[in-house]
């Protein structure tokens, strides 16, 4: 796995969305990783009514596309390196952050706050400063 996605760079992906012609770049880090915490906002969501998704569907719909690889990384070592990051309130982005920590593997996010506080970003993200 050479990057981590984050939830909206999932779903821009999953549904194909005209805003991924800015990051032709993406394409040279396939396969892309995938965190189970991704699943779990999606659901969330939903469940708040800000995303229309079939919760279980969408997660088998990525885990069959071979664009996508989802790494599970265990809950101790999440939670570990999740605790330290007290520059977000948002529950996902901070696991999010906490796995691509875990993993070694730069986070792919155009998330303002992440992008400020977390050291692991792809070159191509580091560089635009957007």
């Amino acid at each position: 796995m050479k990057l981590l996605l984050d939830t909206h760079f999932l779903l821009w992906i999953v549904l194909d969305l005209p805003r991924l012609a800015e990051f032709e770049w993406l394409d040279g880090y396939r396969p892309w990783g995938v965190s189970p915490i991704s699943f779990l906002e999606v659901a969330f969501l939903d469940e708040v009514g800000r995303l229309e998704a079939r919760r279980a569907e969408f997660a088998d719909a990525v885990g069959r596309d071979a664009r996508f690889v989802i790494d599970e990384v265990p809950l101790v070592p999440l939670v570990e390196r999740a605790l330290p990051l007290d520059w977000t309130r948002d529950p996902f982005d901070r696991l999010l952050a906490a796995h691509s920590l875990a993993r070694r593997t730069p986070l792919c996010t155009l998330d303002r706050v992440i992008r400020t506080h977390h050291p692991m970003l792809p070159r191509e993200l580091r560089d635009a400063g957007s």
